[in-house]
């Protein structure tokens, strides 16, 4: 049975990765921060007590900001894959929260690197790169475009990601960029301007909110779903080199597009109900992003199969029955027909009091 070790399991693709791993075979064991409430709510619906038989998944408490910590988790836990996806992940949030945003992307990066060359173990190790490293540079953007950083989460994932590159060359760690343009789904968390914006519509439609502010509608991302992207994760640990490789549609939309596309689906004009915020614009924004994923084609056999419009469908089917509307349902349609579960339970359902891990 192969072990795997999860920073930030409790986040979007650290539950789903969970979820991915678990039906692969593997014990999975993950990284939490201790906490007087419970914010496990995206994988309780997986975890199992681990005095039960046959429990597989297993939590730890900890920090990336405590390097001897996870230096003993790591010898402890000895897994043969490690999934650095812990980071304090906001864009708009680091400008506000600059240092510690370097602390736990550049310097956490680091620590679970150092960790595993002090441990001395033989574990193949993901880093979690981001699409917002490519900043200003022009589209599309590859393995091979310069980075031109425009946020301090950006720069402090430029610097883990050089990290990572470093302790591949200079110790012969397993360690791969996944360098992942926006992906979004129903776990997304409510502060990301696409679940903001498919959240607050449920809420519109429930009559608990009219508005919903946002900032700026011009800039175009490169959307895919969450759930696809964790498999490319585990694939760049399943090859014989590790490599830096870039993961998203080739497609790009705007801000407006989503806006107008999930308003559509819901029967409403979005022009009555969203509102611009000024607070909500970054100090450096950036306006375009958009995949070369030919590489991740062709060595890891992976391509993005949900499209934007599907994207849509599926989140907004999902945050209106969260508040017991009728939906649509060609969410629904869509996710049977990719073979995937129709129904996300690490949404609808509350968190279960159990034990501590």
């Amino acid at each position: 049975m192969k072990k795997a070790f999860i920073t930030g399991i409790t986040g979007q693709d650290g539950s789903y990765l969970a979820e991915f791993l678990l039906a692969k075979g593997y014990e999975v064991h993950g990284l939490i921060r201790r906490s007087s409430t419970f914010s496990t709510s995206r994988i309780d619906h997986i975890y199992i007590d681990p005095h039960e038989p046959g429990a597989r998944l297993f939590l730890h408490y900890g920090d990336l900001s405590d390097s001897s910590q996870l230096t003993n988790l790591i010898y402890s836990v000895r897994p043969d894959e490690i999934y650095h996806l812990g980071a304090q992940s906001h864009v708009r949030v680091s400008f506000d929260t600059a240092e510690y945003t370097g602390d736990i992307v550049a310097l956490g990066a680091t620590r679970i690197l150092e960790a595993v060359r002090q441990s001395g173990i033989q574990a193949k190790v993901y880093q979690a790169s981001s699409s917002e490293m490519f900043g200003a540079a022009p589209p599309p953007q590859s393995e091979q475009t310069p980075f031109q950083p425009r946020s301090p989460y950006a720069v402090a994932k430029v610097y883990a990601f050089w990290m990572a590159k470093n302790y591949r060359e200079a110790y012969s760690l397993f360690v791969s960029n996944g360098i992942l343009f926006n992906h979004e789904s129903p776990r997304r968390g409510a502060t990301f301007v696409t679940r903001k914006i498919t959240r607050a519509i449920a809420r519109i439609l429930a009559g608990k909110e009219k508005y919903v502010y946002l900032g700026n509608l011009e800039a175009k991302r490169d959307w895919g779903y969450a759930p696809e992207y964790v498999r490319a994760m585990w694939l760049m640990l399943q090859q014989e080199q590790p490599g830096d490789f870039v993961i998203g549609t080739g497609e790009t939309h705007s801000v407006r597009e989503f806006v107008a596309a999930a308003f559509a689906y819901a029967g409403l004009d979005w022009e009555d109900h969203v509102r611009i915020d000024p607070r909500y614009f970054r100090p450096l924004e950036v306006e375009l992003l958009v995949a070369d994923a030919s590489k991740a084609r062709q060595e890891l056999g992976w391509e993005a199969k949900v499209t934007f419009n599907d994207l849509v469908k599926i989140m907004m089917d999902a945050d209106m029955e969260a508040l017991g509307l009728q939906t649509p349902g060609e969410g629904k349609k869509i996710l049977s027909r990719h073979g995937i579960d129709t129904l996300d339970r690490a949404l609808i359902e509350p968190a279960t009091d159990r034990d501590d891990p």
